[in-house]
């Protein structure tokens, strides 16, 4: 649980601070975080403003944001996954390849039963 929200905090300075400024700088310098709408016509200069005076907002640059935050998540647990099973194929392959040089293998001791019968 600690660990989960740590990984939360991480990515979400990596979001805030990186990857929306890099966004912003290649989109002519906008800021998602400040992207709304104002559904009370007063018109406020920023989402902070809208909502301290209690305006009601469609804060469509907050769900950028989240669905940003998201695909990144999803993107490192993949990457996780995939280090994990990566892992997982080459030890079963280890294991296989110990087994296969401890002895013969079932079809080989059978051929060998089936010459000591014919004997």
């Amino acid at each position: 649980m600690i660990i989960g929200a740590s990984f939360t905090a991480i990515v979400n300075s990596l979001v805030g601070d990186l990857i929306n400024p890099l966004i912003g700088l290649a989109t002519g310098g906008v800021d998602f975080s400040n992207l709304f709408i104002d559904l009370s016509g007063t018109n406020p200069a920023s989402l902070a403003a809208a909502r301290e005076a209690g305006a009601p907002v469609f804060a469509y640059g907050a769900f950028i944001t989240a669905v940003i935050n998201f695909l990144i998540i999803a993107w490192v647990v993949f990457l996780l996954v995939k280090a994990v099973n990566k892992l997982k194929e080459a030890t079963l392959r280890k294991e296989a390849a110990e087994v296969a040089a401890a002895g013969p293998s079932e079809v080989e001791l059978l051929q060998e039963i089936l010459l000591a019968l014919k004997k």
